[in-house]
């Protein structure tokens, strides 16, 4: 019975750090980071480029 109860919790356990190595790695954030938060999808990279190109 202990090792049912074991197993359960260990299996539980690599669930639960697989679901957050998923989130990590998944294509749904295209934010560029794993926070997740979207604030570095702010950024506008071809502006910035834009910018840069007109100074020169």
């Amino acid at each position: 019975m202990e090792n049912i109860i074991i197993a359960i919790i260990f299996l539980s356990a690599v669930a639960y750090l697989g679901n957050i190595v998923l989130k990590n790695f998944s294509l749904k954030n295209k934010a560029g980071c794993s926070k997740g938060c979207g604030s570095c999808g702010a950024i506008d990279f071809d502006k910035i480029a834009a910018e840069m190109e007109s100074k020169n």
